[in-house]
């Protein structure tokens, strides 16, 4: 009995490998064969996101929603921010940015939204002027100032030259804001978390290249609406190449560093700033202080 269980872990991580690492990298003999799967693959890859357990109302013995700032220029959160140039990076190497872009652009991601509130839901058309600004550069108006009964009637068109274009890429975000919950389940006697939302944090593409900028919450998605997605995406393992690790995986089991700056509070959620102004070490140890507070709760629970 104790073999059949060994010879069955062989395979499954076997499997796990064959899934997770690039498809047919060894036996491809073109560059174009690289990361197609075979007939016999494709019948047997089932992988999915883990589903998540149900849980009941009643079984929740404590629970607490936190925000969280995962800031991208620590090293803990580089597999969120890289790759940020795509243009020499095979096609299955995307930042987190890039993932969600091309979900909301493709229509696969549908759940966005303006707060962490889910109130305001968002279309690419309403967020178009954050992700891309387009405008005349100085030598075009004065083109156009030479000539203005030719533009105004139509008959000339701006050349492309005088045109400045940029586009918001994953390189201008600064980090992720997350909204989560802390519960403990009773049933289970252990403090859990599960995500619940996720926005990136960048400045408009109007800001980009001025001295000063001003991030903005760009839109917040409701992360288990996503995670199908965000299973097919895979993050860089730096350890180990050949076993990349899917964003779902990485965000559910919380490979990253954020810091606490609100919680759910009597004073209308108040952010930490708002009562800790001005003072960033303050803001720090209040954070610290936040999450003892949720973690002594489980510990509470095992002293008699």
């Amino acid at each position: 009995m104790n073999w059949r269980n060994f010879l069955l872990v062989i395979v499954f991580a076997a499997g796990s490998l064959t899934s997770f690492a690039q498809s047919n990298l060894l036996n491809a003999k073109t560059p174009d064969e690289i990361g197609k799967k075979t007939p016999a693959q494709l019948i047997s890859d089932n992988d999915k996101p883990l589903v998540y357990g149900y849980v009941h109302d009643r079984d929740v013995l404590m629970g607490k929603t936190t925000w969280e700032f995962v800031d991208l220029d620590e090293r803990i959160n580089f597999p969120l921010y890289y790759p940020i140039d795509t243009a020499n990076i095979g096609k299955e190497r995307r930042s987190l940015f890039d993932v969600l872009i091309k979900g909301i652009k493709d229509g696969t991601i549908t759940e966005v939204y303006a707060d962490s509130y889910f109130n305001t839901k968002k279309t690419l058309k309403d967020m178009e002027t954050s992700f891309t600004f387009i405008d005349t550069t100085d030598a075009g108006k004065e083109e156009i100032n030479s000539d203005i009964p030719g533009y105004k009637s139509g008959k000339k068109v701006l050349d492309l030259q005088y045109i400045n274009k940029q586009d918001l890429k994953a390189i201008d975000v600064n980090g992720y804001k997350i909204k989560g919950f802390w519960y403990f389940d009773k049933r289970q006697s252990e403090l859990k978390y599960r995500l619940l939302a996720i926005c990136p944090v960048a400045p408009e593409a109007r800001e980009i290249g001025k001295e000063v900028q001003d991030p903005i919450e760009l839109f917040w998605v409701y992360f288990p609406a996503i995670r199908n997605q965000l299973h097919e995406a895979k993050a860089f393992n730096n350890r180990n190449s050949a076993m990349p690790i899917d964003f779902d995986h990485l965000l559910n089991s919380r490979r990253f560093n954020g810091v606490i700056y609100q919680e759910e509070n009597v004073q209308g959620d108040r952010a930490i700033a708002d009562y800790m102004k001005d003072n960033s070490q303050m803001q720090l140890l209040e954070s610290e202080r936040v999450k003892d507070k949720i973690r002594d709760f489980e510990q509470d629970m095992w002293n008699y």
